[in-house]
């Protein structure tokens, strides 16, 4: 089965570069990120764009946030090779600006298809913009940390809100909230596979 997900997980990628979504993104971006990790994981981990080095590399979280998500995943025992991660926005907005509204709606039906083929227990969003798709009327400081299950489309999913690992490095008191809320994702997991 997994070669069965490769490919329809290719396809998706190359229905993005044929139907040239966000065209001003893709004219400026050095590679189109798509994702990586396990694509049978039970953790499926979105971010909401990629950075310069993330950009260069052709890989998500590669840069300093993506060193101190790597460290939360090690602290409660969970091997970034075992979970998928990915963001909305799959090309570099200039200057590492925050994706716009527009971006992350031309993007958001493949990243539906990209959690469709990978079937996740958990999806993990990692800031306010990948959150308010999944969570539209919440915000990311009254409920993050706590799970909800939302049906989109044909999906199930169960969603956990995290604050963005970027905005944590600056912010001790935001950086303790994600610490904390991280060390809580093994015991949801275990909740939903009971």
């Amino acid at each position: 089965m997994p070669e069965n997900k490769q490919v329809l997980l290719e396809q998706i990628k190359a229905d993005i570069i044929k139907n040239n979504v966000c065209p001003n993104l893709a004219r400026e971006a050095k590679n189109l990120v798509m994702g990586d990790g396990n694509i049978d994981a039970e953790i499926v981990i979105i971010g909401e764009a990629p950075g310069k080095k993330e950009d260069e590399l052709g890989l998500p979280f590669m840069g300093a946030a993506g060193k101190f998500l790597n460290e939360m995943l090690d602290s409660v025992g969970i091997a970034r090779k075992d979970v998928f991660i990915t963001n909305i926005v799959k090309y570099r907005p200039p200057k590492n600006r925050d994706p716009s509204k527009i971006e992350k709606a031309e993007f958001w039906p493949y990243l539906l298809r990209q959690l469709d083929v990978i079937q996740p227990k958990v999806v993990v969003t990692l800031g306010r913009h990948s959150m308010g798709y999944f969570l539209p009327q919440a915000h990311i400081c009254d409920v993050h940390g706590q799970s909800s299950k939302v049906e989109i489309d044909s999906l199930k999913l169960t969603v956990v809100p995290l604050y963005h690992p970027a905005a944590a490095l600056y912010r001790r008191s935001m950086r303790e909230a994600l610490i904390d809320d991280f060390k809580n994702l093994p015991k949801i997991i275990r909740n939903i596979n009971n």
